[in-house]
């Protein structure tokens, strides 16, 4: 018999790229993931990640116990639910903000849907505005997405810089109006940017709009301008432009708003488990 606990360390490791990460998601010491991964290790006889200097990555053994080890982790999920008197059980709707998705959600959302197997979750992916719109007329009970500072809407989960990104940023800063890259409107980081440059008269055109957080990755790496997003979830194969050459960007938070009449204690549990997971991914 595999050791759950071991199989949930390893999860975990893959899932964060870290055993530090890996860790504090847990709960435990990095000591104690480190001695469940060499132990899962012997009892397979087979090597199951790989390290280097900056990820942990998995083995083509790692790879191919990976949906196992979901599988099993799901199924004792199920158990313990089917015993559990106060287990959790009806449906919800949450929407989270794109560019929240691609970074931290898989993380977030593994271990609620494994320990609550019994509730329906139905995800939506949109803009800010457009997710509270859609909570506003009924279609979503939690929203986890941006608000700009001074905004009381919701419980804050965390405040973040957004910064100014490109894939070469000294030929994009000489090329005229800056080419901005940016979501549709009603998105709080095109607002926000628009309204600095305004401010400091910094000539500028919209080069690329895209819904699709991926699709202003993709122009933005293929050099066609410049890219607002929170720092945490810079792209890869972007660089910050040094401070100074562009107007300074206001921060922005990230909150969770219920809708009223959701059910509560489903929203209540989610909520408590999307605060400790991402605070705890950050404070690492």
């Amino acid at each position: 018999m595999l050791d759950l606990s071991q199989l949930r360390s390893f999860v975990a490791v893959e899932q964060m790229g870290s055993f530090t990460l890996a860790a504090e998601r847990l709960g435990l010491g990095q000591s104690t993931v480190s001695q469940h991964i060499q132990r899962l290790e012997t009892a397979l006889g087979r090597r199951l990640l790989a390290r280097d200097t900056h990820k942990v990555m998995l083995t083509g053994d790692g790879e191919a116990l990976l949906s196992h080890a979901r599988a099993m982790l799901s199924i004792e999920g199920q158990v313990q639910s089917l015993f559990k008197s106060n287990s959790l059980r009806g449906s919800l709707r949450l929407g989270v903000s794109e560019d929240f998705v691609t970074s931290q959600l898989p993380a977030v959302l593994e271990d609620f849907v494994r320990s609550h197997p019994s509730v329906d979750l139905e995800l939506t992916v949109a803009l800010s505005g457009v997710l509270y719109e859609m909570q506003d007329n009924g279609e979503i009970d939690l929203v986890l997405a941006k608000r700009r500072l001074g905004d009381a809407r919701g419980k804050l989960v965390y405040r973040e810089p957004l910064v100014w990104l490109a894939r070469d940023p000294e030929r994009v800063l000489a090329s005229g109006p800056l080419p901005l890259i940016a979501f549709p409107p009603p998105s709080v980081t095109r607002v926000i940017a628009l309204e600095a440059l305004g401010r400091n008269g910094v000539p500028w055109r919209i080069v690329c709009t895209c819904g699709s957080l991926s699709g202003l990755t993709a122009a933005a790496r293929a050099g066609m301008g410049v890219l607002v997003q929170p720092r945490s979830m810079a792209p890869s194969g972007l660089k910050e432009i040094a401070a100074g050459k562009l107007p300074v960007l206001e921060d922005v938070e990230f909150v969770l708003v219920p809708r009223k009449g959701a059910d509560q204690a489903l929203v209540s549990a989610l909520s408590e488990d999307i605060l400790q997971k991402v605070r705890g991914l950050r404070s690492a």
